[in-house]
Parts: structure tokens; sequence; C-alpha cells
């Protein structure tokens, strides 16, 4: 799991840095790139004709373009989860490898691809979906700040084109965040565990000097997230407390 962090952490700061570095006010053109012609310029005309259908609310047409989204990346989550489970089951026995060939790296290397073969594991796969995942979702990113009509409206109690000034929606936020992570809490070591209090911490400051759109999209990922993960990990956490 460690390994796992060390892969997802330059990922994530990858999603911030594209996130923060791509300006908010730049107009989407599909004469300027692929990027914005076939990722960010079609995911904006999705939002743009969701939100003609559901009455120019944009905020509702954002959470049906994020569930549609989370639905179609659907399968490699669950390949991703499947990964890690096998990966968790060999845990005993890379253990044993381990020890038994502690004093020869390279003995052990071969026995633990051996062990991966044997069992159908790939230890890359549970990043793949990963990597897939992401320029989707920085798609989305741009395709929400990106595009001025959203901007232009308001949902609720907020305007989408400005921050939240009485800071709701980046504490929901927030507390998603710390549920989605805390329904994965079985899954992480005593390491990953410590970030629980961490990444929700930097979404609220995040949430704090964004657009409203932007945190409202987190928070509906976060909500579909928590729901998918009850529906993934509950039963394994069920399991786990049955055998406690």
């Amino acid at each position: 799991m460690t390994r796992r962090l060390a892969t997802y952490l330059p990922l994530l700061l990858l999603f911030l840095v594209l996130a923060g570095c791509t300006p908010a006010t730049t107009p989407i053109d599909p004469n300027n790139g692929v990027w914005d012609k076939y990722f960010v310029g079609p995911l904006a005309e999705v939002l743009d004709w969701f939100a003609a259908k559901l009455w120019e609310q944009y905020g509702l047409s954002i959470l049906v373009v994020t569930v549609i989204i989370r639905l179609i990346i659907l399968p490699l989550t669950l390949k991703q989860y499947k990964s890690s489970k096998r990966m968790q089951e060999l845990q005993p026995e890379l253990k044993k490898l381990k020890d038994k060939y502690k004093d020869d790296p390279k003995k052990q290397q071969e026995e633990t691809m051996k062990l991966f073969q044997s069992n159908g594991v790939n230890p890359l796969a549970g990043c793949f979906p990963l990597i897939v995942q992401m320029p989707i979702l920085i798609a989305l990113y741009n395709a929400i700040m990106r595009n001025h009509h959203i901007g232009e409206h308001s949902f609720l109690w907020m305007q989408l084109g400005t921050k939240d000034p009485y800071y709701i929606l980046p504490l929901c936020a927030a507390l998603t965040t710390f549920f989605q992570q805390k329904m994965m809490k079985t899954q992480m070591n005593p390491q990953m565990q410590s970030l629980m209090f961490i990444f929700p911490v930097l979404i609220f400051v995040m949430a704090m000097n964004f657009a409203s759109a932007l945190p409202l999209y987190w928070v509906y990922s976060n909500l579909f997230t928590i729901v998918q993960s009850y529906f993934i990990y509950g039963g394994s956490q069920n399991k786990v407390g049955q055998s406690k």
C-alpha cells in the first residue's frame, strides 16, 4: 500500500498542478488542439445540453454529467478494486518470500514474479485504471471551469462562477471527502489513514478559492464514491468485522 501511495500522490499532484495552472477564463477553442477539440469541448457541450433540458440549471447538469462519467469509468474502478484485493490476499505469501530470501534480493524478485504469474496477478494492474481515469476527470474539470455559460448561472444559494460566500460548499466538499475515505478505511494501512485528515483540509482550502461550480462537482463525485464504496467495500468490511 505504501508503494501504491507513492504512485498515487504524483498523480494527485499532477491533477492539482493542471487544475491550478489552467486559467479558468481561457475560452474553450476546438481549433486549439486535440485536448479542447476531443475532450474538453464535447464535455462542455454535454453540460450545455443537459442544462437546456433541466430548466437551465447547470447545478443539475453537473450532477447528471458527473454520474454518467463515473458510471462509464466504473468498470475501471471495479478492476482496480479486484486487483487490490488479489494483492492483499497474496500479502502473507509475499511476506514469507521476503523473509525466506531476505539475503538474496534477486531470488526474492524472481520468486515474487512467479507467485504473481501463478495467481494471475499483475502488480501494475491497479495503477492502470487510475491513470486512465485522470485525463477524463481533468477534462471534466476544464469543461466546468472554462464553460462561461456555467459561470453566468446560479444554483441554490450560490453563483456558480464565484466563490461560496458562506463556505457551505467548501465544508460539504471537505466532509464528503472525509466520509469517502472513511468508507475505504479497511483498505488503508496506518500511513494512508493519517491522510484521512489531511485531504479534507486540503480540499476545504482549495474549495474556498475556486468558483462554486468546481467544489459542487467534488461534492457530487464524493457522494457517488461513498455510495459506490458502500456496495464495493461494504461486504468485505462486514466480513472483516465478523471475523474479529
